[in-house]
């Protein structure tokens, strides 16, 4: 039955984004059993044959579906190739006889947890923001005494995407040297930790992905990886159909650790007022 368009048969195969998809197919680069591909025309990924620059590529139709949980390393970009010879956490991946894909990113100088699937849908379902599904990082900054600075935080900065603001911000240690800081974020955009901090003047030396919703890094060794458990998958599910309905949205800013009550304004675009602090450091 042809009831996928061929630009989404393409990105749920992990090749690439539906819009260079879109572009592949544009230039006459793609082709359904041999005859040139158009833009929205619909395929049956269980039987039709797709060729990009004359490669087949795998829907991966009748193959088993993976959920993979690693621990990247610092280093390692997360695409599947790199046109600069740089290291790709699918060379972490070589054991698993399916051709999967991150599910988004962690940037080359960030280690932790990130997902790799061969299930398109399931990756759309993670990295979609109306799926609400939170991260949380473990963020370690050179300065010390910073309690001004994460009020700032906490009120929302402004960086090149627009206004944003973590769920929240714990922190967990502080010494001479250091302040270890736990952040909950709900989409997760390119860079974003860094650049909140780099917009309230913290320099962030060390940045660790440790959950992704209720799949948690645990003890997972870096450069590891594992299949996600049952529960994980059921639980991933549930956050995302609670974050579509709503019932996964906090009520504003209930719970937080650091800063416990936030009033922003109506006006999504104005500022929120002063929060009340609770910090809540870890010995």
């Amino acid at each position: 039955m042809k009831d996928t368009r061929i630009q989404k048969a393409i990105s749920d195969a992990g090749y690439t984004s539906r819009r260079k998809a879109e572009e592949l197919i544009a230039a006459g680069k793609v082709k359904v059993n041999g005859h040139v591909a158009e833009i929205g025309m619909k395929v049956d990924v269980r039987k039709d044959i797709i060729t990009i620059n004359g490669e087949e590529i795998r829907t991966g139709a009748g193959e088993k579906l993976w959920y993979v949980a690693l621990n990247k390393p610092r280093g390692f970009v997360t695409t599947t190739s790199d046109e600069m010879g740089r290291k790709c956490v699918m060379d972490l991946v070589t054991d698993i006889p399916a051709r999967i894909y991150p599910i988004g990113r962690l940037d080359r100088n960030s280690e932790g947890l990130i997902l790799l699937t061969n299930d398109g849908a399931f990756a759309n379902m993670v990295m979609h923001p109306s799926g609400n599904i939170q991260k949380t990082y473990r963020v370690t900054v050179r300065e010390t005494g910073i309690e001004e600075k994460l009020i700032k935080l906490s009120e929302g900065v402004k960086i090149d995407s627009g206004f944003v603001r973590p769920v929240s911000v714990t922190v967990l240690e502080e010494n001479e040297e250091r302040t270890v800081l736990q952040f909950v974020i709900a989409e997760g955009k390119n860079r974003e930790i860094r650049k909140m901090c780099e917009a309230v003047e913290l320099t962030v030396i060390r940045l660790k992905r440790t959950s992704i919703g209720v799949v948690r890094l645990g003890m997972l060794q870096q450069g590891k990886w594992r299949e996600l458990t049952k529960e994980e998958l059921t639980g991933l599910h549930n956050l995302s159909r609670k974050g579509v309905s709503g019932e996964q949205t906090p009520k504003k800013n209930a719970g937080r650790k650091l800063l416990e009550k936030h009033s922003g304004a109506k006006n999504p675009g104005a500022k929120p007022s002063k929060p009340t602090m609770k910090f809540a450091r870890k010995p």
